[in-house]
């Protein structure tokens, strides 16, 4: 599944082509994704001007100066591509803007979204309500107060998007070998001093994975094609066996239905 570094770089590839453009066609090419598109996308969207994109957890925002924003979430295997050759079976979302450029959201499986949400009112939108903080903006201090009295394993917990928003599988087990944390310690009994190694080490494997262009895991690609390489740098995820730095073996465990990677030796 992209997670929020392949999110990023998506935002950032379609930024190149669509800030400040304007939408002059938009066709649906099926009724549904994961969930319906909005009945009135077409009608919103067609002569509308991109303004800004960003970002909230694992969504994908584009702003436009009606007040309105396309949340977008790329779901197990969606990416958009910029001026593809041909449209493929799986195109399901076409935008064109003035000066030609077509965006076309390809998702063989489905299971992503497109949302049309006033942008005033994003805050309150029933998914984003909900969220925690953005893993970048995150503190240590904020992080402890948010596992105070948590039983709950610390990877379960970083994968919770009401406690951290946005961290997925691979970061978070990358985050917990850097910091040296144990993936089934109780995330209520570490230590302000950990989560102080634990948080710096979040911020630091998501900025090395979105300068790297994400992972590419199955079917991820930014949207100009590139395939993202931080998969290269994996020092325990998908690596059941291999040798630790430290002298130890590489184990997997499953929590919550997800691999867990993580060293026994080194991780406490």
């Amino acid at each position: 599944m992209p997670e929020l570094p392949e999110v990023e770089t998506t935002v950032r590839g379609l930024e190149h082509v669509v800030k400040g453009r304007r939408i002059t066609r938009v066709e649906a090419r099926r009724e549904d994704l994961r969930r319906a598109f909005p009945k009135d996308l077409g009608q919103r969207l067609t002569g509308a001007t991109v303004t800004e994109l960003g970002r909230r957890a694992k969504y994908g925002l584009i702003h436009t100066d009606r007040n309105d924003t396309l949340i977008f979430h790329l779901g197990m295997s969606g990416s958009w591509r910029i001026n593809q050759a041909k449209l493929e079976k799986h195109d399901h979302l076409l935008l064109e803007t003035d000066e030609g450029t077509l965006l076309t959201l390809n998702d063989p499986r489905r299971f992503g979204s497109v949302d049309l949400v006033p942008t005033d009112k994003l805050a309150e939108w029933p998914a984003f309500a909900a969220l925690g903080p953005e893993p970048l903006d995150l503190t240590a201090l904020e992080l402890k107060r948010r596992l105070a009295g948590r039983t709950a394993a610390i990877k379960l917990l970083l994968l919770d998007q009401g406690v951290v928003a946005g961290l997925g599988n691979i970061y978070v087990c990358e985050a917990l070998y850097r910091a040296g944390i144990h993936p089934k310690r109780a995330g209520g009994s570490i230590s302000l001093r950990r989560l102080q190694r634990l948080v710096p080490a979040i911020h630091d494997v998501l900025a090395e994975a979105i300068a790297a262009g994400g992972s590419t895991l199955r079917d991820f690609a930014s949207p100009d094609g590139e395939l993202g390489y931080f998969s290269k740098r994996f020092s325990v995820y998908d690596r059941e066996g291999a040798p630790c730095a430290c002298g130890g073996v590489v184990k997997r465990i499953v929590q919550g239905g997800r691999s867990t990677f993580f060293c026994p030796r080194c991780q406490r």
